[in-house]
């Protein structure tokens, strides 16, 4: 998180990590489909010639406060090529929360499987304890077949706290149900770390409809947090692995 004073801002960071292809520039293409254009910033993306991103996406959502100041969330993608490593490692720098997003079809497994692992390692790298993090898993692409089960994805559930949700980005679907999960779960932990709420001049209970409702989302917030499958939207927690 930082506070500038001197532009009234407070920024937020959160960045979406997984492996190749399995919906990170999809899911942010999305959000910014989703969001009203009053709140949104312009989506910037790096790709290659195959069309995958190679740096990163950032997605500025922005939303005023009653004690006059701006919160700024600030949404990032790293490049899921295992070659990109160190840049991966550069975006997750200063992250407040992390979405890990998992590609559900079964051919996929040892891939998030590797990249959870490799966003654990980052995350020590950078000396920051990955529980400590807040952290939701989208499982994306529930729209293809020869996918993970439901019930596998509860099982999963079961054995950790982490948020987890269905998605398929390419439709819309699980979007803002994993965004404002992690922005909730994100919240929950710099509010109680840095008296954000009071920073902003906003009760806490109020924080997540107000962001959905100056974000356009004119539905009830708590409904898509309700479409997690298990998992926990407080600290702490411990680590699962997709």
């Amino acid at each position: 998180m930082q506070l500038n004073f001197a532009a009234r801002e407070v920024s937020i960071k959160l960045v979406y990590y997984g492996p190749a292809l399995s919906g990170k520039t999809t899911n942010l293409r999305a959000l910014h489909g989703l969001t009203s254009v009053e709140s949104r910033g312009r989506l910037m993306t790096l790709e290659t010639r195959d069309d995958r991103t190679l740096f990163f996406d950032m997605l500025p959502l922005v939303f005023h406060t009653s004690a006059g100041l701006r919160l700024r969330v600030k949404v990032f993608t790293v490049p899921g090529q295992v070659i990109h490593g160190s840049t991966r490692r550069l975006v997750l720098q200063g992250a407040d929360g992390v979405a890990f997003i998992a590609d559900s079809q079964l051919t996929e497994t040892e891939n998030n499987a590797a990249s959870f692992l490799d966003l654990r390692a980052n995350m020590k790298d950078l000396g920051v304890r990955l529980r400590e993090t807040p952290l939701v898993i989208q499982f994306n692409k529930r729209d293809l077949g020869s996918i993970r089960s439901d019930d596998e994805l509860e099982e999963l559930a079961r054995r950790g706290r982490e948020p987890v949700f269905k998605a398929s980005a390419v439709q819309g679907d699980g979007v803002l149900e994993s965004f404002f999960g992690l922005l909730s779960l994100t919240w929950s932990k710099l509010d109680s770390e840095h008296q954000l709420a009071r920073t902003l001049g906003i009760d806490a209970s109020e924080f997540l409809p107000r962001a959905a409702k100056q974000l356009g989302y004119a539905g009830n917030v708590q409904s898509l947090l309700s479409t997690c499958v298990g998992g926990s939207l407080d600290f702490p927690r411990s680590e699962p692995r997709p």
